[in-house]
């Protein structure tokens, strides 16, 4: 895995907690201004290489003639401009899947163009239909394009061309570009649009904040409940719990209805404290829930009771890696996150290199070592 940002790191720690052994390629340190700030780095080692010197390119190209996967996260041209592009390194291995995680893929007007989600959400077609009514398309936390459109799609397109190349025995390159991908994880969107649940401007539909049935309500203690009650059964539970009675009030699906009931379900809200409604719509199925903090998320009894949530030997609190499989369960690792060259020495020495071979690269700048050792 070549090191940059968000994105590529959660695919290659996807696969690490799933037992693959990722080798995070990094610059050394004194090349780059900052550490990159990979947080996503459990299970990861990492090797300290400087791509922009003859001799780190020389490596890598080593050390891809064993690997498996190449997971590269840079702007459509940059490992060509190296001599590391697919067309080289395929050559010299023709079983590497080379993965290219980038925002706007490696053709097209945008393919050497800087983004970051929300442009990516914006080219998708996905931003226009995020945001409240009469307010401007509003683009979340950095979720959907940089992690689900691309950390997640680039690890199920390497998972698939490992299992192709199980049976036709060849690599391929993964073209995974971030628009796409939230593009194709917004299907539902796209294909829906026949049967009108977007008919409406945007935050004035079903499923956009326009229902008073799919809304998030303030409590008396500041916090807040989340309400899906769209189906009737599940819509009656909530009316039920809300104190009202279903035979006073507009038709569920009366959309003219909708912004006044919006009103009455918020005042009701604002009289209990979260806990007082978790008492009062848990063990139902009026699709009402409490809006938790990370802390509280970690806390919860559903979650405890599953072990949703994993603590590392330094005490850090993240979610377990998902699926859960029944045979074969990830194992994330508890070890805390590498540092910068750490394991540059025992990778090299892995992949063949000798001793006087990583001498020579350490006194070339080629490559980092966090702690040079004497017999070298």
């Amino acid at each position: 895995e070549l090191a940059g940002l968000a994105p590529a790191p959660l695919c290659g720690m996807i696969l690490a907690d799933f037992g693959a052994k990722v080798v995070r390629v990094d610059r050394p340190s004194r090349a780059a201004v900052s550490a990159h700030g990979d947080v996503q780095a459990r299970g990861k080692r990492s090797l300290a290489l400087d791509l922009k010197r003859p001799q780190g390119a020389a490596v890598l190209r080593r050390l891809c003639r064993g690997a498996d996967v190449l997971i590269e996260p840079f702007r459509h041209g940059v490992m060509e401009r190296l001599g590391l592009g697919p067309e080289v390194l395929l050559q010299e291995n023709p079983r590497l899947i080379y993965a290219r995680l980038t925002g706007f893929g490696q053709t097209g007007k945008y393919a050497e163009s800087a983004g970051h989600d929300i442009n990516y959400l914006a080219l998708s077609g996905v931003l226009s239909k995020l945001g409240r009514k009469n307010e401007n398309p509003y683009a979340p936390v950095n979720l959907l394009a940089d992690f689900g459109g691309g950390g997640v799609m680039c690890a199920l397109g390497i998972v698939i061309t490992l299992f192709e190349r199980a049976r036709s025995g060849r690599g391929q390159v993964i073209d995974a570009s971030m628009v796409e991908g939230v593009a194709y994880l917004s299907s539902f969107l796209w294909k829906s649009q026949k049967v009108g649940l977007w008919k409406e401007p945007r935050g004035e539909n079903l499923l956009d904040s326009g229902a008073p049935f799919y809304e998030v309500y303030r409590t008396s203690d500041g916090k807040f409940m989340a309400v899906g009650a769209i189906e009737p059964k599940f819509y009656n539970q909530l009316i039920k719990g809300l104190g009202l009675n279903l035979d006073e009030l507009p038709a569920q699906m009366s959309l003219f209805g909708w912004p006044e009931m919006k009103k009455k379900f918020a005042s009701i809200f604002a009289q209990k404290t979260q806990a007082e409604w978790c008492s009062i719509f848990d063990n139902t199925d009026a699709c009402v829930t409490p809006v938790l903090s990370l802390d509280d998320a970690a806390s919860h009894q559903h979650n405890k009771e599953r072990g949703s949530f994993i603590k590392n030997n330094q005490g850090e609190t993240s979610p377990r890696p998902a699926p859960v499989l029944s045979r074969t369960p990830a194992v994330p690792s508890c070890k805390r996150d590498p540092f910068i060259g750490e394991h540059t020495e025992e990778i090299l020495l892995e992949y063949g290199f000798t001793k006087q071979e990583i001498a020579k690269l350490y006194s070339d700048k080629a490559i980092e070592l966090k702690s040079l050792k004497a017999n070298l």
